[in-house]
């Protein structure tokens, strides 16, 4: 009789413990952990991109008009070519190392847009002065990485107006108080019809 009691107990816990695994799915292996839910994360305090600033414009016909470095030619040139839109580019960035933005402009003509002067224009007590100029048309000026880049396009005895014969680029740096060369690369236009063929270039220091 004892052996057999024994093995009732033994087969009645077994009983027991096989009810408990299939009444609850996976017991506690769904429950996790007291306390442990999944993190979410938290936008709440994170902190908003800051909005890229825009720089101050200026009026860069204004700007021009009252500089005397231009010359009077390139003022008198200077006219609306529709209403009130005036044959100007600007553009604004580091370039003299200031606290503000340096402006460049390019004044072109109305009908073939061809660069009559460009102008670099640095703050200096809250007024803006002339740092750079180049006034010998088709030439136009760009910052390019924290420098400025000057094209100079050449003309030959008999070039028309749209296949100039070369162009000079110039990229000049700030040094302290003016702009200093660093280099200097000429391109030979082709003389194909149309300027098929790529220009050759040739760099100079």
């Amino acid at each position: 009789m004892k052996a057999g009691s024994a093995a009732a107990v033994a087969l009645a816990a077994l009983g027991l413990s096989l009810t408990g695994c299939a009444t609850g799915g996976t017991g506690a292996r769904d429950e996790g952990p007291a306390g442990s839910e999944a993190a979410v994360p938290s936008t709440a305090q994170t902190p908003a991109a800051s909005a890229t600033k825009a720089p101050q414009r200026v009026d860069a016909v204004k700007l021009v008009q009252d500089d005397p470095e231009v010359s009077p030619a390139v003022k008198s040139g200077l006219k609306p070519c529709v209403a009130d839109e005036y044959p100007v580019d600007v553009s604004y960035g580091k370039l003299t190392g200031g606290s503000a933005n340096d402006i460049v402009v390019n004044v072109m003509t109305c009908a073939d847009a061809v660069g009559v002067g460009s102008y670099v224009y640095r703050e200096k007590d809250g007024r803006y002065e002339n740092v750079f100029k180049a006034e010998e048309p088709p030439v136009y000026a760009e910052i390019d990485r924290g420098d400025l880049v000057v094209t100079q396009q050449l003309y030959a005895k008999g070039d028309p107006m749209s296949y100039p014969s070369s162009e000079e680029v110039i990229t000049y740096a700030w040094s302290a108080t003016h702009f200093a060369e660093e280099s200097r690369i000429h391109n030979d236009y082709s003389k194909a019809v149309g300027g098929a063929e790529a220009p050759s270039t040739a760099a100079a220091n």
